[in-house]
């Protein structure tokens, strides 16, 4: 199932995912690039209701700005040299 970004939803035993299989927590927002859950909502996620579901994949898209911002590239490095 796609969701309204485009993105593919899982489904594991039935329970609808936002997992998109690019697991990487990012290291300074601490949410995965991929699907934009924390990791205790992560681990957790199995063990919720289908309504705290529904309730933290409403907020997911409005997290994945905070992956976005630039953390320097390479001429932040040069720079860092001189």
């Amino acid at each position: 199932m796609a969701d309204k970004s485009g993105q593919q939803r899982a489904r594991s035993a039935g329970i609808e995912s936002p997992c998109v299989q690019l697991c990487v927590v990012h290291p300074e927002e601490r949410i995965c690039v991929g699907c934009y859950r924390s990791i205790d909502e992560i681990t957790r996620w199995s063990r919720m209701t289908s309504e705290e579901r529904a309730e933290i994949m409403e907020t997911l898209p409005e997290r994945a700005p905070r992956l976005k911002k630039r953390r320097g590239g390479r001429a932040s490095k040069l720079a860092a040299k001189s």
